[in-house]
């Protein structure tokens, strides 16, 4: 009985000990996230042609991101002060990049008066350049602008007044 009484005993300091070396242990993280403020675009200037004078020959009137106008066919001769659209986009990271679309297909203007033929827009342009409408841009100081320029398909006796189109997107995302 003795023997067994010094077994049991043996027994349980060696639980106890083999306790203690296989116990449990944790540690603790946290989590973070940073939230950050959307890219915002606004638009700051409008797209002008200029002033343009049409016979009965037509031509087209490019406006280059630069804000210069060109102009092809006999017809179509332009004056006033053509201006290029232009896009603040801020709430960048400085010297991050960000990706931008332009239009790529050709818009139509509304006619005023009423009853004169539609022009079309195409051959859409952007500072800093894309290519099929799609672009990147870098920010400086998080913020960078991007001038859009365009194409006017004048026609043949384009009747005089103010024509405009409903608006054209430019939209911009983080990369």
């Amino acid at each position: 009985m003795k023997n067994l009484m010094k077994f049991f005993a043996l027994a349980i300091v060696i639980l106890g000990f083999s306790a203690n070396s296989f116990g449990q242990a944790s540690a603790t993280a946290t989590a973070t996230g940073v939230i950050k403020d959307a890219l915002k675009i606004e638009m700051a200037t409008n797209m002008n042609f200029g002033d343009i004078y049409v016979d009965d020959d037509g031509g087209t009137v490019t406006v280059t991101p630069s804000a210069t106008a060109t102009n092809t066919g006999t017809g179509v001769i332009t004056g006033g002060t053509p201006v290029a659209a232009s896009f603040n986009v801020t709430r960048g990271k400085s010297s991050g990049t960000y990706a931008f679309t332009i239009p790529t297909a050709a818009i139509s203007t509304t006619t005023n008066p009423v009853g004169a033929i539609a022009m079309t827009i195409d051959g859409w342009t952007s500072t800093p350049s894309s290519t099929s409408g799609a672009g990147t841009g870098t920010f400086t100081s998080g913020a960078q602008t991007i001038y859009v320029g365009a194409t006017l398909h004048v026609g043949a006796n384009q009747v005089a007044g103010t024509y405009s189109t409903g608006g054209f997107p430019v939209t911009v995302n983080y990369n």
